[in-house]
């Protein structure tokens, strides 16, 4: 099997990497040119990657292609490529639907669309897909965890969602930026805190299955820190705030 990267960017990068150091079986793994600093960087880490300046050459040679452009890059360029009813076509694309892709694509190919994160580099993290399919599910369970989505509208939610990994890092620079102003070294206090969200998430995980607002109520006590914590924030509509935020990239999406 051959795997081709019409778009060479973060995304790309991680989930080539995650491959790269899985049990997925494949003959090779060709990228677009569009970074040629990530493209050569991978072509350097990893043995069976190859560069193609033509996104046509990289249709032409693989069974599964993987979109990963911008919404406005790929409205442009998919569209004028010939595709094969025989490939699985993966799109990254936060705001073409499957409607619009199998416009674009013409040829009755298996079209699937993803949504893959950073830590997939990690083999870590949910990977949600729509519509279901049996191979792109195994597949992404080699390097994450496959979540199905039947209902396309349904998957916007977790495009949404997937926009708020800027705004944790962000919370993490924050409190890290606060240590340090109190004296704290910068790498003392940035190993502080990624590891205490590490640990956090970690425990979210353990307790999926139950509501996540016993996490919260077990997390406090009377008149203790976290109480204080949630208290003041939800006083000064932090969480309004952050539910104000999805729905307005909800709605960006739902367009």
């Amino acid at each position: 099997m051959k795997l081709g990267f019409i778009g060479t960017g973060k995304i790309t990068s991680a989930v080539v990497t995650g491959i790269c150091s899985s049990n997925i079986s494949y003959k090779k793994i060709i990228i677009s040119h569009r970074n040629k600093s990530i493209a050569q960087s991978l072509k350097k880490k990893f043995k069976k990657i190859s560069i193609s300046k033509d996104n046509q050459e990289i249709v032409n040679t693989c069974d599964w292609i993987f979109l990963s452009v911008t919404p406005t890059v790929g409205e442009k360029i998919i569209k004028d490529l010939k595709f094969r009813s025989s490939q699985i076509i993966i799109s990254f694309i936060s705001t073409i639907t499957l409607a619009q892709l199998k416009k674009a694509v013409k040829v009755k190919a298996k079209i699937v669309r993803a949504i893959p994160l950073p830590p997939i580099s990690l083999k870590k993290g949910p990977v949600p897909i729509c519509p279901p399919n049996k191979k792109v599910k195994d597949f992404f369970n080699k390097i994450g965890t496959t979540v199905e989505i039947k209902n396309e509208k349904s998957s916007i939610n977790f495009w949404s969602t997937s926009g708020m990994m800027a705004p944790f890092y962000e919370l993490l620079r924050v409190i890290t930026d606060w240590l340090v102003k109190r004296g704290v070294k910068r790498n003392d206090a940035q190993k502080y805190i990624t590891s205490l969200f590490l640990a956090l998430s970690e425990d979210a995980v353990v307790n999926s299955k139950k509501d996540l607002k016993y996490l919260v109520k077990e997390s406090q006590t009377p008149k203790g820190l976290n109480e204080q914590g949630v208290k003041e924030l939800t006083k000064a509509g932090f969480y309004k705030s952050l539910e104000k935020t999805l729905n307005s990239i909800h709605k960006r999406l739902n367009k």
